[in-house]
């Protein structure tokens, strides 16, 4: 049948989809509109199985911080490739994940991909419907959020990397000051817990392994490797937990005494550090 421009760009204006894309699926739907989105979603679903086991390394990160600073929230939607990473459409898709997640209160990855967006297809539908119109893997890698007093968040200007920290004790003051700082820090030094209580005990087993087949090496008495090893540990800790790790901006403090100089009782309850 005779598919005429028109009929084209009136797909391209529902879907999104390429022009040659929708012109193929009003072939094969018969001029069919609603038969031809279905051909695109399923498009779309081809593509996204084809390309499951590629690698998503770009990407961006978005974060939200509720008016009342208390709850903030974190979403890094994935990509092959930078270009895709800066294409309208992408960034648009994420921005409208994000902002049915903080205003839901979504709280965990599944719900979020099972919410239903205002054209009443789900988070998952949307992103693999966008995989169609696009040719790459998409995926939502990282969605969190945190809530305490006061919540503070940081953007690095590449887009790809962004932070949370959650702060308890204020006394109602404004910590938005510290916390950027803090935040900053946990960007730059990539602590893996709070302090040693807060770091997982596969990693502490890991490093004391690490620890003991370095001393082996250096010809240490079999006895001695396992106390050697915790001795390395401790410094493991110290620059590795966020607390005990020294303040980049001034190294004669640890991030634990910046607080405390700060405001007396105040408290980093936690953070999340999101990277594409």
């Amino acid at each position: 049948m005779n598919i005429t421009a028109a009929d084209v760009n009136k797909l391209r204006q529902m879907t999104g989809a390429g022009m040659m894309d929708c012109k193929k699926a009003l072939t094969e739907a018969e001029g069919d509109f609603d038969k031809a989105v279905e051909v695109l979603r399923k498009a779309g679903q081809k593509v996204a199985a084809k390309r499951a086991d590629n690698e998503t390394k770009e990407g961006i990160v978005l974060t939200n911080v509720s008016d009342n600073g208390a709850t903030a929230t974190i979403l890094a939607l994935a990509c092959e490739t930078e270009p895709v990473s800066k294409v309208e459409a992408f960034r648009n898709l994420a921005e409208e994940i994000l902002q049915a997640g903080v205003q839901n209160n979504i709280k965990d990855k599944e719900t979020l991909l099972s919410f239903t967006l205002a054209d009443g297809r789900s988070v998952e539908e949307n992103i693999t419907d966008l995989i169609g119109k696009i040719g790459e893997k998409l995926v939502i890698t990282e969605y969190a959020q945190v809530e305490a007093q006061q919540v503070v968040s940081y953007n690095h200007s590449t887009g790809k990397l962004g932070v949370l920290v959650a702060f308890d004790n204020t006394q109602g003051n404004d910590v938005t000051e510290v916390g950027k700082d803090i935040a900053m820090q946990i960007a730059a030094m990539k602590p893996v817990g709070l302090d040693k209580d807060d770091v997982d005990p596969a990693v502490v087993q890991k490093e004391i392994e690490i620890g003991m087949d370095i001393a082996r090496q250096e010809g240490k008495p079999e006895a001695m490797l396992e106390k050697i090893a915790m001795g390395k540990l401790g410094k493991f800790y110290k620059e590795n937990t966020l607390l005990n790790q020294e303040f980049v901006k001034d190294s004669s403090v640890t991030i634990a005494q910046l607080l405390e100089n700060t405001q007396k009782g105040l408290k980093v309850t936690a953070f999340k550090r999101v990277q594409i």
